[in-house]
C-alpha cells in the first residue's frame, strides 16, 4: 500500500504547484495572524513561493468562552472581508469546495480537532497554527488521522524561523549540548500553561535541540516565573523560561551564540506555501508530538511538586 500511495499523492502536489495560483482558506478570524499572514501571502510585490498563492475565503469560528477570541472576531472579519476580499463560507465544508489549501488559525486550540477533520477528509494539506490544538491527546489523533488519509499537515510558532535559531538547528554551532530560551507565557484557563503563549519559547528550544527529550522538571524562579529543565539523551540540557519577549543562548562543539529571536511571519508562511506546493512537511510530527508532551509534561511535574517527568509516559497517556 505504502509503495502505491507515494506515487499517488506526488503526483496531487505536482498538479497543485502547477497551478497558476493556490487558493487558500482560513479556518477562525479570532487571531491577528490572520490578518498578518494574508497580509504577507496576498502582497502584489510578493515573490518566490508567496507569488504563487492568494488568500481568498474564510470561516469566521470564534469561541465565546475564550475573551481574546470572543471579542476579535468580528473585528478581524470584517477587516479581512472588506480590505482583502475574502468569501466568508457558512461551513468548513463548504470552504474546502472552495479552496486547494487551509490554514487553521482559530487562536483557540480545542476546537482545532474538529476543524481540521472535514480538511483533512478533503484531502487539502492543512497548516494549524499553534496551539495545535488543546491538547497532546488531541494533537496525537490529527496526526494520526493526517497520515491515515495522506494528508500533508504541520504546526509550528513563527519563533521556529528566527534566523538564529534556524542556523544553530542547521550546525553553525556544531552539535548542542546546552540551550536556554524565554518568551511570555500568559495562561488561559482551558490549555495547559505553556500552550498557549508559552509555546513560543519552547518550539524554539526544540528547533535548536532536536527530538530526544527524555525528562522535564518544572520550577518556578524567584520571581515566581516558570522554569522548565529538560534532559535530553547524551546529557544534553535545554531549559524554558518565562521571560519578557523572546531569545536566549545555545552552546554546541563550535561555539555559542543568541538562539531564540523573532524575526517576523514571514518565513514561517513561506514554509507554509511550500508545504502546500510540494506536500513535503517541514518538521516531523513526531518532532512536534514531542515539544507538546514537554509543555503537557511541565503541568504534570507541578502537580508533582517539581518532580522529574517521562516524557514518554505523558505521550503514552496521551495515546490511551
Amino acid at each position: 500500500m505504502k509503495s502505491l500511495f507515494v506515487p499517488l499523492l506526488s503526483f496531487a502536489f505536482v498538479a497543485l504547484a502547477a497551478a497558476k495560483e493556490i487558493r487558500i482558506g482560513l479556518i477562525g478570524l479570532d487571531t491577528s495572524h490572520v490578518i498578518a499572514f494574508t497580509k504577507v501571502i496576498n502582497d502584489p510585490k510578493a515573490t518566490g513561493p508567496l507569488a504563487s498563492a492568494k488568500v481568498v475565503a474564510a470561516f469566521k469560528g470564534g469561541s465565546l468562552d475564550v475573551p481574546s477570541s470572543a471579542g476579535r472576531v468580528e473585528k478581524f472579519t470584517k477587516t479581512l472581508s472588506e480590505d482583502y476580499g475574502l468569501k466568508l463560507y457558512p461551513s468548513i465544508a463548504e470552504l474546502c469546495k472552495n479552496v486547494d489549501a487551509v490554514m487553521i488559525e482559530s487562536v483557540d486550540g480545542r476546537p482545532h480537532l474538529r476543524q481540521s477533520i472535514p480538511v483533512i477528509d478533503a484531502g487539502l494539506p492543512v497548516f494549524i497554527d499553534k496551539p495545535m490544538a488543546g491538547s497532546l491527546a488531541d494533537a496525537i489523533f490529527i496526526f494520526d488521522y493526517a497520515r491515515r488519509k495522506g494528508v500533508p499537515l504541520f504546526s509550528s510558532s513563527s519563533l521556529r524561523y528566527g534566523k538564529a535559531t534556524q542556523a544553530a538547528r542547521n550546525g553553525a554551532l556544531g552539535k548542542i549540548t546546552y540551550a536556554e530560551t524565554f518568551s511570555p507565557a500568559s495562561l488561559e484557563v482551558h490549555h495547559p500553561d505553556l500552550f498557549w503563549y508559552g509555546v513560543h519559547g519552547c518550539e524554539s528550544l526544540f528547533t535548536v535541540m532536536g527530538p530526544g527529550c527524555e525528562t522535564v522538571e518544572r520550577r518556578s524562579t524567584a520571581e515566581g516565573k516558570i522554569e522548565v529543565i529538560g534532559k535530553w539523551k547524551g546529557g544534553r540540557t535545554g531549559i524554558f523560561r518565562e521571560g519578557k519577549g523572546y531569545g536566549g543562548s545555545a552552546k554546541g562543539t563550535k561555539g555559542e551564540g543568541p538562539v531564540g529571536g523573532y524575526d517576523g511571519y514571514t518565513p514561517l508562511v513561506v514554509e507554509v506555501i511550500k508545504m502546500f506546493q510540494s506536500g513535503k512537511v517541514p518538521v516531523a510530527p513526531q518532532e512536534t508530538i514531542e515539544l507538546l508532551a514537554f509543555m503537557a509534561a511541565a503541568d504534570e511535574s507541578k502537580r508533582r511538586e517539581g518532580k522529574p517527568v517521562e516524557i514518554n509516559e505523558i505521550i503514552k497517556q496521551a495515546r490511551q
